[in-house]
């Protein structure tokens, strides 16, 4: 079987027959992760360090911070992210005393998740800088643009918010599982 041909390091693979590489400099998921990942990084490196928070821990106290007694599932609904990786942030988060965690008082095997005063002073420290992050990469964009990106955001958010549960939705799992606990 011949070898192919080398290609310098970094250059995107020929398409051949029996392969279909996605072209990433033009997938959509794979850009809107990148630019995610890239500005989250740049927010991230403000906090971590001056606050001892991950970014899990940061998007966890956002959440709470802007949507009252929540339980860890709602909170891991709400910013979509794993469950696990919300329950370890949660637990660090009580542990540090940012987070207050009590007893929903309907139901004794659902947690009810609130910031705490420690947590608030962080959040009252951390939304700020995150708020000047967005409006650095916002200036970059006319106000026309600015509004056509929150259109074709809102028309993206809802057609894959219709394929997830509603975050608003009360009900809960088990007294067993970990994201409750």
């Amino acid at each position: 079987m011949p070898r192919p041909a080398s290609r310098p390091a970094g250059s995107p693979a020929p398409a051949a027959a029996e392969h279909a590489p996605l072209a990433l400099e033009h997938f959509l998921p794979y850009r809107l992760s990148i630019l995610s990942n890239t500005v989250s990084g740049a927010i991230a490196r403000d906090y971590q360090q001056r606050f001892e928070l991950s970014m899990t821990e940061w998007r966890v106290m956002a959440v709470l911070g802007r949507y009252e007694a929540l339980s860890a599932k709602q909170v891991a609904e709400r910013t979509a992210m794993d469950k696990v990786a919300v329950s370890r942030a949660l637990s660090r988060l009580v542990e540090a005393g940012r987070v207050d965690r009590a007893t929903h008082h309907n139901d004794r095997r659902r947690s009810v998740l609130r910031l705490s005063e420690e947590g608030w002073k962080v959040h009252d420290a951390v939304a700020p800088i995150a708020r000047a992050h967005e409006a650095q990469l916002l200036e970059r964009l006319d106000h026309d643009e600015r509004q056509w990106l929150e259109r074709i955001l809102c028309t993206l958010e809802q057609g894959t918010l219709e394929r997830r549960p509603d975050p608003s939705s009360s009900d809960e799992a088990p007294a067993s599982a970990a994201s409750d606990t």
